[in-house]
């Protein structure tokens, strides 16, 4: 069983930043690809960002120049540094691990998810 637990999430005002951090832990396989959705109220779960094991990233569009995600030096730990934080990227952020990001979302591990409360 693999767990994922995030942190630093919170309230920020418009054009501040956060930085998410996920670490898993368990039986993970090497490869693998970690990532962050979010979901705000009424809205699907959507892809923030995810990286592969050889450090491939992808973006929304929404958060392409904003969010950076990388992997710490255990690849089982990804960052999401979010940058000029807009009122709209309010969500509940879930980090996730999966085999690749054209699966991860419907068979990935999921985090509880941490909030991102973007508000003056």
């Amino acid at each position: 069983q693999v767990q994922l637990v995030e942190s630093g999430g919170g309230l920020v005002q418009p054009g501040g930043s956060l930085r998410l951090s996920c670490a898993a832990s368990g039986s993970i396989f090497s490869m693998h690809t970690m990532g962050w959705y979010r979901q705000a109220p009424g809205k699907q779960r959507e892809l923030v960002a995810a990286i592969t094991n050889g450090g491939i990233t992808n973006y929304s569009d929404s958060v392409k120049g904003r969010f950076t995600i990388s992997r710490g030096n255990a690849k089982n730990t990804v960052y999401l540094q979010m940058n000029s934080l807009k009122p709209e990227d309010t969500a509940v952020y879930y980090c996730n691990l999966g085999l690749t990001i054209a699966t991860m979302k419907l068979t990935g591990y999921w985090g509880q998810g941490t909030q991102v409360t973007v508000s003056s």
